[in-house]
């Protein structure tokens, strides 16, 4: 399968599993020599076909496609340039994660160790108008320690070294999401101790890349 075919794969999984709505979202690949594949402004990710694909290099030009670049390629590119072994960037607006982005601080609290190992700590990154260089700015201290990244007021962001591994960590933070406002609403969750924490961040490191000694984890 093709990038292009992966891209138009992955749209219509985030369309049909709700973690867009309407026109929301983009996704984007890293090609080899380079160059980001992304998916055009305005159309809904339930109807994208290759036709609506962009190619842009790392400055945001574009190098070939019909469509209108998305206005949303600041937030890729700025995460390809920091993360040399990021392959695939999914952004979403999926209900659970989002609505604690509009209630959570900083991080979400860590529940499980599934999640630390495959995604590291999530961090809720204070907002900025979307498509501006403010995007940017709000997740530069998180980006090289995190898999997964909620934006306040906006959406969420997840890194993979594939679109189908990009993928799933956005089905993995929806689905963590979903069940923490689940406990919440029948009592108090039981999180994590922070033994627990530093020895799944060590393994995280070791094991998946994730730079979990980072200043910017907590």
């Amino acid at each position: 399968m093709s990038i292009q075919e992966e891209i138009v794969k992955v749209c219509h999984l985030v369309y049909q599993n709700k973690f867009v709505a309407a026109y929301d979202g983009n996704i984007s690949a890293r090609t080899e020599n380079n160059s980001i594949i992304i998916t055009r402004s305005g159309i809904c990710k339930g109807d994208v076909t290759i036709n609506d694909l962009v190619e842009i290099d790392l400055d945001g030009n574009k190098i070939s496609g019909d469509g209108k670049i998305s206005t949303e390629n600041k937030l890729h590119l700025f995460i390809y340039r920091k993360r040399k072994n990021a392959k695939a960037v999914v952004h979403c607006h999926p209900v659970f994660a989002t609505a604690l982005g509009l209630v959570e601080n900083k991080y979400l609290e860590n529940y499980f160790p599934e999640v630390l190992l495959t995604l590291g700590k999530i961090p809720i990154c204070e907002y900025a108008t979307p498509s501006t260089e403010e995007v940017t700015n709000s997740i530069a201290d998180f980006v090289e320690s995190s898999n997964a990244l909620i934006l306040k007021n906006h959406g969420a962001v997840t890194i993979g070294n594939s679109l189908m591994d990009a993928y799933y960590k956005m089905e993995k933070l929806e689905h963590t999401a979903k069940t923490i406002l689940l406990a919440k609403a029948l009592g108090e969750p039981r999180k994590l101790s922070d033994n627990d924490i530093d020895k799944l961040l060590s393994i995280a490191e070791s094991t998946y890349g994730i730079k979990a000694n980072s200043k910017n984890i907590l």
